[in-house]
């Protein structure tokens, strides 16, 4: 397992800015280290005008796929599962995101927005994030904020992993949360 202090999670609510501090982290990171290998992806909103329609996956190297939607009525899309009024295309997201977590002996850091109910439905994406966290290689990854005290089973066994450490972003401490994550990260990339 990882060892302490190198599994980064990064909690709120939604639309507090996880996946933004997550994107800013890795800019920071790689302004400072141009030669950093970093793995993983975060999720963005689909938007029609001011309309949230869904999500899709985009790679460290700027590749994308459909994560969910609600516009989506295909014959296929009748056997997706649901999270909200959102279809969970689980073979795109899968297509995307199961290669970034394959560990890789030069890989620095692994980045993971996020680890949620959508991300869950793929029955072979919490394993590769165990073998992430297996690998000793530092992670930093979004988790979704507890609802009326019920954790997620997936969400619940990495915040009570022991190399685990929270990070609960609010509007107040956004900026100084990047600054600190941005800091921790860096002294572990050069200290591992």
């Amino acid at each position: 397992m990882a060892a302490t202090g190198k599994c980064f999670l990064v909690t709120g609510p939604a639309g507090i800015g996880k996946t933004t501090l997550i994107v800013r982290v890795l800019e920071t990171l790689r302004n400072s280290n141009p030669n950093l290998k970093v793995q993983g992806f975060y999720t963005r909103e689909i938007r029609e005008g001011a309309e949230r329609v869904g999500f899709e996956v985009v790679t460290l190297d700027g590749r994308k796929g459909l994560l969910a939607s609600n516009k989506i009525s295909s014959p296929q899309s009748l056997r997706w599962p649901t999270v909200g009024r959102y279809k969970v295309d689980v073979a795109s997201f899968e297509s995307l995101a199961l290669p970034e977590l394959q560990v890789r002996e030069d890989t620095d850091l692994f980045i993971i927005d996020e680890i949620g109910k959508m991300e869950l439905y793929s029955s072979s994406f919490f394993p590769a994030v165990l073998k992430v966290l297996q690998s000793n290689i530092p992670l930093l990854a979004t988790i979704p904020i507890t609802k009326a005290g019920r954790d997620i089973p997936g969400v619940a066994r990495m915040k009570n992993h022991p190399g685990a450490r929270i990070f609960t972003l609010d509007a107040i401490n956004r900026d100084a949360m990047r600054e600190q994550i941005c800091s921790i990260l860096a002294d572990t990339l050069q200290n591992p």
